[in-house]
């Protein structure tokens, strides 16, 4: 358990947050997405760059990875918000930035981070010190998911209006579920007003991935497993697609990687490209 007052996002939060500020920092431009404020929140030691996991050759396709998937669903909310969408929920927040970089899209919504109570502490106290502070339309949403806290109820409690379409984002966090976890999640979303939109990621097994990304997966694997988080479940896409219409969703789509390293990678004189092994379900009420 993370204490509540002083627990500081997982290490995993902090790796994403460090490989979007690496994006920046060592890939040449254009940038698929430029946020070097989560390395600001996290603050890491002056030698984080020599981390193991931060070796700008041996990480170039996971920083991609990362900054594609984000990219998708900032363009996604931008394009849901120009629709009339004006709700905006992030499950497992961690540290993710969008209300601060994207402020002008971002106020048009009202944007709810559901996160453990420990790091959402740590990172209202950190936004405050770096003087974003928490604006009116950015509601901070404590759950405890360990004590199986309804998500739901909590977020109504902060404003969250059921009755109205919103969406609702939760990335790099299925495979640390069960399948049956996942599917109640999916049932609970698609009881949401119409028009609500669901962007949810998950892991492919691992014989659909490209064979020079096998090894990628399975050192990620042995570290979560080191960890105490294991991964548990991986999903084939027809898999993930029936068990959101199993969920009650009326239209789903599968988003693979390899169209968003067309979308944002194509033609870069630097040859960076997502690793494969990440895709994303999407998926409207």
């Amino acid at each position: 358990m993370v204490d509540e007052e002083t627990g500081a996002p997982d290490s995993t939060a902090v790796r994403t947050a460090l490989w979007r500020a690496m994006h920046v920092q060592v890939d040449p431009p254009p940038h698929v997405l430029e946020d070097e404020i989560g390395l600001r929140l996290a603050a890491p030691d002056a030698d984080w760059r020599r981390r193991p996991d931060m070796d700008p050759d041996a990480t170039r396709g996971f920083r991609a990875a990362m900054v594609a998937r984000a990219r998708f669903i900032e363009d996604l909310i931008a394009e849901r918000a120009g629709h009339g969408v004006t709700q905006y929920v992030i499950l497992g927040a961690g540290l993710d930035t969008f209300a601060q970089r994207r402020p002008e899209t971002a106020s048009r919504v009202r944007v709810f981070e559901v996160d453990q109570p420990g790091p959402q502490a740590w990172k209202r106290h950190r936004l405050d010190e770096l003087g974003y502070g928490v604006p009116d339309w950015l509601r901070l949403v404590p759950v405890d998911f360990e004590a199986s806290e309804d998500w739901l109820k909590q977020l109504a409690a902060a404003g969250f209006d059921a009755g109205r379409p919103a969406v609702i984002v939760s990335t790099g966090v299925t495979m640390y579920l069960t399948e049956e976890a996942t599917a109640a999640t999916l049932r609970q979303i698609a009881g949401l007003a119409p028009g609500s939109t669901l962007a949810m990621t998950f892991l492919l097994p691992a014989e659909l991935l490209d064979a020079a990304d096998r090894p990628g997966l399975r050192a990620s694997k042995e570290g979560a497993q080191a960890a105490g988080t294991p991964f548990i479940s991986f999903y084939k896409p027809p898999e993930m697609l029936e068990l959101a219409r199993e969920a009650g969703f009326e239209d789903v789509r599968h988003v693979s990687g390899a169209s968003l390293a067309e979308r944002y990678f194509a033609d870069r004189a630097d040859g960076l490209r997502p690793s494969s092994g990440e895709d994303l379900l999407l998926a409207t009420t």
